[in-house]
């Protein structure tokens, strides 16, 4: 830490006292930098003031100041479509936009975008060669998510599934039997789309045993 670190605090509260011997106070602007926001949507918030963020924004402002010694705390007050976005205390990396402002020589907040993912899934049933139900043995249906990639084991007596790799939305997948029974045919249905705003859990695998 050099010197310099320790004179700007002291410059600050130098300054603040000046203003405030003459009746004024010191003001910062509150602004931050802005990465992966590809939506519109997004307001941030702070002591009683709102900015609507762009999509594609690299920055805001607020558009008033806050004063020496007034404490503030950027939050997403309504998130950007299709995305969730978080508030980032540059000096200390933490998800937090809360701090005092002059302690600091700038007041300056990061927020970090990402688009939503959501799980993919549905339901498996086997049909016996008489047409009464059937189950699954361990391991003998396998399923993947050709698109973006994942792969399902089915436990024995497994009825339904999840993928673990979330897809993004507006991201294709696409469901497609990797291994089956050796004495099944299995289908899938509603097995491929465009992920929305949601959880896909109306994937259907049918296994009709043939013997």
């Amino acid at each position: 830490m050099t010197f310099s670190t320790f004179l700007r605090p002291a410059a600050l509260l130098a300054v603040a006292l000046t203003l405030a011997s003459c009746g004024g106070k010191a003001t910062f602007p509150v602004t931050g930098t802005v990465s992966g926001l590809l939506y519109d949507g997004l307001v941030l918030s702070t002591n009683g003031m709102d900015v609507a963020v762009p999509a594609k924004a690299t920055s805001f402002s607020f558009p008033n100041t806050v004063s020496y010694g007034e404490v503030y705390n950027v939050v997403q007050k309504t998130p950007p479509q299709h995305q969730s976005c978080v508030t980032v205390d540059p000096t200390t990396g933490r998800e937090t936009g809360t701090d005092t402002a002059g302690r600091l020589q700038s007041v300056s907040i990061i927020v970090t975008c990402a688009t939503n993912a959501y799980t993919i899934g549905g339901t498996i049933s086997v049909v016996n060669k008489d047409g009464t139900a059937g189950t699954l043995a361990d391991s003998e249906l396998q399923l993947t998510n050709g698109s973006t990639g994942g792969t399902v084991v089915a436990a024995a007596g497994a009825t339904t599934f999840t993928f673990s790799n979330p897809v993004a939305y507006n991201v294709s997948y696409g469901v497609t039997v990797l291994a089956a029974p050796s004495n099944a045919v299995c289908t899938v249905a509603n097995g491929t789309g465009v992920m929305g705003d949601a959880a896909i859990t109306n994937i259907s695998v049918t296994c009709q045993r043939n013997s």
